[in-house]
């Protein structure tokens, strides 16, 4: 599925119905170049699971990893400083990917490999300042879901319709 956001609001929200479709032990791998949006996208999702509004949803570069308390907890993973797949195996990652949890992994283009088939793929792409593409692959079952709430809510921003 190819989505087009004309705004952080219409990505934000993109990632609350994002949130809205994943269940206990999904993860979600966030591609893209700096400043293409992940962490806006994983703000969205923090929202969709019930994540506190008063709660900040940061990116965790330099602390690799934070947890969030939402209906389903979120593990929100940055992987950037990672030189591979083996720094996050002798981090453990084991536990956070059958753990009871949502896990959402910015930069995982550098841990694709050991992502399993269930995983949620989002490749961002910036177009302009306000302008975003997404592509998402993955399992069939949330694509259909997240693009039957795209219909019912499609996000809207001055007027204009998120594109897919």
């Amino acid at each position: 599925m190819k989505l087009i956001s004309d705004s952080r609001e219409q990505t934000l929200e993109v990632g609350r119905l994002i949130g809205a479709i994943l269940a206990k032990g999904d993860i979600v791998a966030l591609i893209g170049e700096l400043g293409s949006g992940k962490t806006c996208l994983a703000q969205g999702m923090a929202k969709g699971l019930g994540v506190a509004e008063n709660v900040p949803v940061v990116s965790p570069t330099f602390t690799l990893i934070n947890e969030y308390p939402g209906k389903i907890p979120l593990i929100h993973l940055d992987v950037y400083r990672l030189s591979g797949p083996r720094d996050l195996e002798d981090m453990g990652y084991e536990e956070y990917f059958e753990g009871g949890g949502i896990v959402v992994i910015e930069w995982a283009e550098k841990i694709r490999d050991i992502l399993p088939a269930r995983t949620l793929f989002v490749s961002m792409r910036y177009i302009d300042e306000n302008t975003r593409e997404m592509i998402l692959e993955g399992p069939a079952e949330k694509i259909r879901k997240l693009e039957e709430l795209l219909r019912v809510n499609s996000p809207r921003q001055g007027g204009r319709n998120l594109q897919t």
